[in-house]
């Protein structure tokens, strides 16, 4: 997809939301109902790919067939024709295994793929997931990390690198989100050396590589942040790095939340870095 061409031209715009078929809130066509309510041009669906084992916010190997034929008669819609769908997919990364790489997913006809870390492997080596709520992540830090926050923060970095490392998405998903629950468990931990060296390496591949990323406005009116955070934008913009701004939507009432603000600010910090 050519997402500078997009940027150059419109504003109106989301590539990361989550329906039915994953853990968001409202089906597809409520969604694609609603962007076009708003005034969007470009919509993506990205439903949470299918991963090796259960859970609950991702979709079923079983579904994904039906995802691509709601997808289609969306697109075909006369009523919809005044904003553009795209089918795509946030893919987990959860190892050499399986991740935005695997062949499965570039079998599938893709738009685009998002890809995310959302598990981590514990010293046991069991995936488990540290996104989402924060009581949910200090339960799993007593269960499974044993308490050891650098140790789940060196290894959501470890397998960001290894997932930049082996490719095959498109955009890269929200790829500092650790900080959230990292900071509500060891409030200053992101102002710390320890935790700066791994945003400067991401930094670096990102640049190195040529990767497209979002800044993703789902936690702003919640939790008063975008991922990445805003001190992280200004090295990325100067080295030209294309930044999409998604609102990573779950209910069809924040599709376009926060996507505003951030675009004036991507705007001033544009004027500065020139």
């Amino acid at each position: 997809m050519d997402f500078q061409s997009i940027l150059q031209n419109e504003t109106n715009y989301t590539f990361h939301s989550h329906t039915q078929f994953c853990d968001g809130r409202a089906p597809m066509r409520v969604m694609a109902e609603a962007a076009v309510a708003a005034g969007f041009r470009h919509y993506g669906f990205s439903p949470h790919s299918p991963i090796p084992f259960e859970s609950p916010c991702n979709m079923s190997l079983e579904s994904v067939d039906e995802y691509f034929d709601e997808y289609r008669a969306i697109s075909s819609d006369p009523a919809l024709a005044s904003c553009r769908f795209y089918a795509g997919m946030e893919v987990d990364y959860l190892g050499d295994h399986w991740g935005p790489a695997h062949p499965y997913f570039h079998s599938l006809p893709l738009d685009y793929i998002i890809g995310s870390v959302h598990f981590i492997p514990t010293p046991e080596g069991e995936m488990v997931d540290i996104d989402g709520r924060f009581e949910n992540f200090k339960m799993r830090m007593g269960k499974y990390f044993r308490n050891d926050i650098e140790y789940v923060v060196d290894t959501f970095y470890r397998q960001s690198e290894a997932m930049i490392a082996a490719g095959g998405f498109d955009i890269l998903g929200h790829f500092d989100k650790i900080g959230q629950n990292a900071s509500y468990y060891k409030p200053g931990i992101e102002d710390s050396s320890f935790y700066k060296q791994y945003i400067d390496r991401m930094c670096e591949l990102i640049i190195a590589n040529g990767l497209t990323i979002e800044l993703n406005t789902k936690a702003r009116a919640e939790h008063g942040r975008f991922f990445p955070a805003e001190t992280t934008l200004p090295g990325l913009l100067r080295a030209g790095v294309p930044v999409l701004v998604n609102s990573d939507a779950h209910r069809p009432e924040c599709i376009d939340a926060s996507r505003r603000e951030a675009i004036a600010i991507i705007d001033k910090l544009m004027e500065v870095v020139k």
